[in-house]
């Protein structure tokens, strides 16, 4: 199973893919997000990158990851991710799976 994450500095947006699409899981508040990275084993995980300031804090989190988990770590850009969540969802807190399912799918070949 392939993890995509959308970080954020409150919530981190979580998707899954066993396949070649994939489908979002849930938000989760970003001080728990190892544990819950933790809980899930995933054989990958996907990290989109945004711009600016925010992505220098999601380049650390992704160090973070690699050196923390024994999955191997990427990252991808997520350009307009959360715009097109927000799109798709309406509530703020959905949206951050949505976007972190639009990285994976980015990831995967699919957008």
């Amino acid at each position: 199973m392939i993890l995509g994450i959308d970080y954020g500095e409150v919530w981190c947006g979580m998707a899954t893919s066993e396949g070649s699409l994939a489908a979002p899981l849930k938000a989760v508040p970003t001080k728990k997000i190892f544990s819950e990275v933790e809980a899930m084993k995933p054989e990958k995980i996907v990290v989109g990158i945004s711009e600016g300031a925010m992505a220098k804090k999601t380049l650390v989190f992704a160090e973070k990851l690699r050196d923390w988990t024994r999955a191997p770590v990427e990252t991808i850009d997520e350009t307009l991710t959360s715009w097109q969540a927000g799109k798709i969802k309406k509530k703020k807190v959905d949206q951050h799976a949505v976007a972190a399912a639009l990285i994976l799918n980015r990831f995967l070949g699919n957008m």
